[in-house]
């Protein structure tokens, strides 16, 4: 898997980094913003993508 294409993703609400995924950046040129499990928060987050 290319390191271009990877991203980090943002808890909204503890401000921790759970999850890592990856998009195309030539062709989404916005940051991700998804519904995911946090561990420390333990339940579904908003979760934004981070540099």
């Amino acid at each position: 898997m290319s390191q271009d294409n990877m991203i980090k993703m943002e808890c909204t609400v503890c401000k921790t980094t759970t999850h890592h995924s990856r998009k195309n950046k030539k062709v989404i040129k916005e940051r991700l913003e998804l519904s995911k499990y946090c561990n420390k928060c333990k339940k579904n987050t908003p979760h934004k993508e981070t540099k």
